[in-house]
């Protein structure tokens, strides 16, 4: 009699710590953990950060007009590239699938609640670059996606490691200063996925996964929160967003050839094309080390993603490692208008047409583009 009494109770214990679960990651899709505490070999291969004296770049001012949040509601916005929602002095922008704060601050007072932002959530901080306003993550796991069964809420407090999820994401924030005293933020996301990379399933693969736009907003709202909405505004502008009507659709992105050279044309203007191009450019692995807005120049570095990524055999293979070899090259992306239309092309260190690089670069951010 004890012993089914014992029994009944320590299955009732069970099933209460499984709802348990499952109702916390109901609550919360997000619990990112690093997939590494100390510096160690990355996936993808990493792009070497050349020390620079340079500043924020300029973005231009754009003339909008201000959404007013009323009663959970949204207007209809009365322009067309992009939707404005403010609480305070943080507004949510969002142009397409794209969106970014605008927040009436200068980048100096945010760059250290934005750095805290996301050691706050779990993540080791790969980048730290204040004089280009740009902070990127090392690669981490989403605790939330693994199972939240009764043998891992016991097992797993102990044995953690032992519990892996095929995913790693890693994001990029990157700040930029108005000329009229604001400052944009945009947070774009990266994945990796790990597979079998054979019929045996005795090995596996790291591959890049598509950008997740949603989980890029996600962290956008919960930046707001940092930066002093509340968490029902946050949601609120969020749901407003999402009710409003969407902006024109993006222009397609085509490639074609400009003076032999490979290129992207966009169907837009260059404001809208800087920074589409800047978003993509964060999505697809490029490190951006400068820019200047006013030529219409990205400097970058940038190494294929995929290339030479391998993991180890077994249970451990979400041991990343990479080859030495795989060293990234030097470009500028610039981006010139003419009217409605502008161009994407893609020159080397020096500023003379890419021979090598230019179409398999070209082709990255017109994938993105789309």
């Amino acid at each position: 009699m004890k012993v089914t009494q014992y029994t009944t109770r320590l299955s009732l214990i069970g099933l209460a710590v499984a709802l348990s679960a499952c109702s916390v990651i109901e609550e919360s899709k997000i619990d990112y953990k690093s997939a590494k505490k100390a510096s160690t070999l990355e996936v993808p291969p990493d792009l070497t950060q050349l020390t620079k004296d340079t500043r924020y770049s300029a973005a231009p001012d754009r003339s909008v007009s201000a959404v007013a949040l009323q009663a959970g509601q949204a207007q209809v916005p009365t322009i067309e590239r992009a939707a404005p929602l403010q609480v305070g002095d943080v507004q949510i922008m969002r142009d397409g699938d794209k969106r970014w704060l605008v927040v009436d601050r200068p980048a100096d007072q945010l760059w250290e609640p934005t750095r805290e932002f996301w050691l706050d959530h779990g993540f080791n901080l790969s980048q730290e670059k204040a004089d280009l306003g740009i902070i990127e993550t090392d690669w981490a796991e989403n605790r939330a996606k693994l199972p939240q069964d009764i043998i891992r809420s016991t097992l797993g407090k102990v044995f953690d490691s032992l519990y892996s999820t095929s995913e790693r994401d890693r994001f990029r924030t990157r700040l930029e200063r108005r000329t009229d005293g604001k400052t944009e933020i945009y947070i774009t996301h990266r994945g990796m996925e790990e597979v079998y990379s054979n019929s045996n399933k005795d090995s596996t693969i790291w591959q890049p996964r598509a950008a997740d736009p949603e989980l890029e907003t996600e962290f956008l709202r919960r930046l707001m929160i940092k930066l002093g909405t509340t968490e029902e505004q946050s949601r609120a502008l969020v749901a407003a967003d999402k009710t409003t009507v969407a902006s024109s659709a993006a222009a397609s992105a085509q490639i074609t050839t400009v003076n032999g050279q490979p290129a992207v044309q966009l169907d837009e203007p260059f404001d809208r094309a800087w920074r589409r191009v800047g978003v993509a450019l964060d999505r697809t692995g490029f490190t951006v080390e400068d820019r200047d807005r006013s030529k219409g120049v990205y400097f970058v570095r940038y190494v294929a993603p995929n290339a030479n990524m391998e993991t180890k055999k077994g249970w451990f293979s979400g041991w990343f490692s990479s080859k030495p070899e795989n060293k990234p090259g030097q470009y500028q992306i610039t981006v010139r208008s003419e009217g409605n239309k502008t161009q994407v092309t893609v020159l080397d260190d020096k500023g003379q047409p890419e021979k090598q690089a230019a179409q398999r670069i070209v082709r990255v951010i017109a994938d993105d583009l789309k």
